[in-house]
């Protein structure tokens, strides 16, 4: 009897609804519809912060939940369709909004890559979460494809250039991201981390620096800091070929 109420327990954990996570997720969602009206009415740089804004909430309410044992399958979903919302719809738009109105057919098509990519990115996650090697991400995370795309934005508009000025460039930019969130490349995810651990003090030290080297020029250097990442999966998977291959064992005689 003992074991089925905890089974019962457990479901009603499952299904349950719970505030303090939720909000953060719904503040990430208000973010990414912010970020889509500021890009309509042609305010890209509030349209591109707003995106960076949407993604560290992301990366805290699921935080939360764990810190405070309140994950649920309906935080869980509510979280992959603000995803969809914040780091799809809003960086495609955003571009096609800044850049790929001149493009015609091919741009329209460059941003559904994108946003495709962005849905097939999270729909295999979320039916993969269970199977895949925590440490690793499958393909690109959306988040990181969604910065490096508002980061480019952000950047060349901080830089005075134009979207028609790098149309071209911002295309090449956007199918990039798109085909590396549904790619097989591995992305060190980070997991791994533990923030309740100590650590030494230099640890504390060289993430006072990093914020230091952010703030100095922030479009400037958070798009170097997520196109860093994007390219880590194609250097990981090059140095991978560069491995020699194990022989399989030799039959004993």
């Amino acid at each position: 009897m003992t074991e089925l109420n905890q089974r019962k327990h457990m479901d009603l954990r499952r299904r349950s609804i719970y505030l303090l996570p939720n909000l953060f997720t719904t503040a990430a969602l208000f973010a990414g519809f912010y970020a889509i009206v500021q890009a309509m009415n042609g305010k890209f740089e509030f349209a591109a912060v707003a995106i960076f804004i949407a993604m560290v909430l992301d990366g805290l309410d699921g935080r939360v939940a764990r810190l405070t044992h309140t994950q649920s399958e309906f935080g869980a979903e509510y979280d992959s369709l603000s995803d969809m919302v914040s780091f799809g719809v809003a960086p495609s738009i955003l571009m096609y909004e800044w850049a790929f109105r001149d493009l015609g057919k091919w741009g329209w098509f460059a941003a559904f890559i994108y946003c495709a990519g962005a849905a097939l990115r999270l729909a295999r996650f979320n039916t993969n979460i269970d199977v895949v090697d925590k440490r690793y991400f499958q393909g690109l995370p959306s988040p990181a494809a969604a910065a490096l795309v508002a980061g480019f934005v952000w950047v060349m508009l901080d830089n005075s250039f134009t979207g028609f000025e790098l149309r071209w460039y911002a295309a090449l930019l956007t199918v990039f991201a798109g085909l590396s969130m549904v790619s097989n490349l591995k992305y060190y995810s980070f997991k791994s981390f533990n923030m309740r651990k100590s650590v030494p003090f230099i640890v504390i030290f060289l993430f006072a620096l990093f914020f230091i080297f952010v703030a100095q020029n922030p479009p400037l250097n958070l798009f170097l800091l997520f196109f860093g990442y994007c390219l880590s999966g194609y250097v990981m998977w090059l140095l991978g070929l560069r491995k020699p291959k194990t022989p399989p064992p030799s039959p004993q005689p």
